[in-house]
């Protein structure tokens, strides 16, 4: 027996599809670019930094606009208020060294962490939010340890860097879990 999902689900669930493609590519390609200039903290790894909660706003601003028929988008203006602050203190942070950025960066994944978990939860019924609710789990305990690791003698870019991929395999899965919603069935 096939089911058809509201027109408003699956117009949603096939924009989310998209979005969460476009997530998954972009984060991959940052992280190879980034990864193996963290070792040091100069003006193009912070913009670098910079850019990642910047294209969080972005993803943030498209998810809003796909999500009004099914919902209330207030989690994800939260999130687009989060991650511009995040981004700005990113700025910030780079001019004074590795522990300022480390602590910016996580503050912003404990507080997105918890927004997406808020958002992930109700949206089950599209389907493909199982990686959501577990990623933003994760990056709630990843922002913890990204505040820890910034009292280190040494602390290192490198890891609050990597946190990238998880997140952006989360997204890969999501997507392609929704493929059935995205279609109506």
């Amino acid at each position: 027996m096939t089911t058809v999902a509201a027109p408003g689900l699956s117009t949603t669930a096939s924009a989310l599809r998209r979005l969460y493609f476009v997530r998954f590519g972009f984060a991959i390609v940052w992280a190879a670019v980034m990864i193996p200039l963290a070792k040091d903290l100069n003006p193009l790894t912070t913009a670098l930094l910079v850019l990642y909660p910047l294209f969080d706003v972005a993803a943030a601003v498209v998810d809003a606009r796909a999500s009004r028929s099914t919902g209330s988008p207030v989690l994800l203006y939260v999130n687009i208020a989060i991650s511009l602050l995040a981004a700005i203190g990113l700025a910030f942070a780079g001019a004074s060294g590795v522990p300022a950025v480390l602590r910016v960066w996580g503050a912003w994944a404990v507080v997105a962490g918890l927004v997406q978990l808020a958002v992930a939860l109700p949206r089950r019924r599209l389907g493909g939010q199982w990686p959501m609710i577990i990623s933003g789990g994760i990056s709630v305990l990843a922002g913890g340890s990204f505040i820890a690791a910034a009292a280190a003698d040494d602390p290192a870019l490198t890891n609050a860097v990597g946190y990238a991929i998880p997140g952006a395999i989360f997204f890969l899965i999501a997507a392609i879990r929704l493929g059935r919603a995205a279609k109506g069935n």
